[in-house]
């Protein structure tokens, strides 16, 4: 299997960072002048209904025309690809190991404890794992813990094979949240190992969430709703027939409410925007209380809203009020202080979390 998390902070051969998404591939290509980092290519290719289905990659064949075409049409030299998979088809958990193990002995321990942690046989799963920090547990024993990701072969492997159909050669194979993480590093760095930040990637089907804590994401969530769920209300409250068009809606401005929402407003559009947004609202206070439950003197920091969702206008201060806790809309471009020549729309950059973040472990 291509290495989830292995040589995270290492040099390598330069590639191209991938996301394939639902609704759209981004294709990003980057270089680093000094401190300086600089995107030298940007693509953004609409993806048919159909070759993408809840996550998973169904006519392979489709996608890896796509891509090869994206390559092409963009003058792409690289070979060597970094991409990610959806959280929702990945496992994450951090697990305590005994500190005295060596390498090779941690490696076999992970090897029998993985299947512990499936809801998958072990023998059908690509397994891969990083060492974090030490710690004294409550009997005073000194432990590591161990950050395991493992995800089903047959979705590694359909990743892999696209790539290759295409010409490519995945390097890189990680998790978006991890992606994501690597894009946010400069805000994740302000927060204390008490303060946790809640990251919503809200894309096109649904929503992933991802609690971190000193950079490492300590609970995972995908909830199913996305901006077609938001697009599908507003096209039925309006009686217009369904649209996978998702643009006028990322243009659009939320109107400032109570904690109540915008229900009373006489606009049906808007109130079903408003719906549906509340009931995300909702499943991630859900979330939140259940993390924040089996955690002590820990304090929820942010909400930090990426992918195509959060270009909506004052969605920032819909959640800040639905949820009483800062939020944020990330703009990963100035997040990283990048450097491009051509000006990017604010929905194309909203989205770009992911391909940034694998464009920056292909540098």
């Amino acid at each position: 299997m291509v290495s989830f998390l292995q040589g995270l902070f290492s040099k390598r051969k330069p590639g191209v960072g991938i996301e394939l998404a639902t609704e759209r591939i981004n294709l990003v290509e980057m270089r680093k002048k000094g401190q300086q980092l600089q995107l030298v290519t940007l693509a953004t290719i609409p993806v048919p209904e159909g070759v993408v289905q809840d996550g998973q990659i169904v006519d392979t064949p489709a996608m890896a025309e796509l891509i090869q075409a994206a390559i092409t049409d963009n003058n792409i030299k690289a070979k060597t690809v970094g991409t990610s998979i959806p959280g929702r088809e990945a496992v994450t958990r951090i697990i305590p190991v005994p500190a005295d193990l060596s390498d090779d002995e941690l490696k076999e321990y992970m090897n029998a404890e993985a299947g512990l942690y499936l809801p998958f046989p072990r023998e059908e799963a690509d397994v891969d794992y990083q060492k974090l920090g030490r710690f004294v547990d409550e009997d005073g024993i000194e432990k590591v813990q161990v950050l395991l990701v493992a995800a089903r072969k047959e979705v590694t492997d359909t990743y892999v094979e696209t790539f290759a159909q295409a010409g490519l050669k995945v390097t890189v194979l990680e998790v978006s949240n991890f992606s994501l993480i690597r894009t946010l590093k400069n805000q994740l760095e302000q927060f204390s190992s008490t303060e946790a930040a809640i990251i919503a990637d809200i894309e096109f089907d649904s929503t992933e969430l991802a609690i971190v804590v000193d950079g490492i994401p300590q609970f995972n969530r995908t909830i199913p709703i996305g901006l077609y769920q938001v697009q599908s209300a507003l096209n039925s409250a309006m009686n217009l027939p369904p649209s996978r068009d998702v643009s006028e809606l990322q243009a659009m401005t939320l109107p400032v409410t109570d904690t109540m929402g915008a229900l009373n407003d006489p606009n049906p559009g808007t109130n079903a925007i408003i719906k549906v947004f509340a009931e995300l609202a909702d499943e991630l206070r859900r979330s939140v209380d259940f993390y924040i439950n089996q955690s002590d003197g820990l304090e929820m920091a942010q909400l930090l809203l990426m992918g195509p969702g959060a270009a909506i206008g004052q969605l920032d201060e819909f959640f800040m009020q639905r949820l009483a806790m800062p939020a944020t809309q990330v703009d990963p471009i100035e997040s990283l202080s990048i450097a491009f020549e051509r000006e990017i729309p604010p929905e194309q950059r909203a989205s770009l979390g992911v391909a940034l973040g694998l464009g920056m472990r292909m540098l």
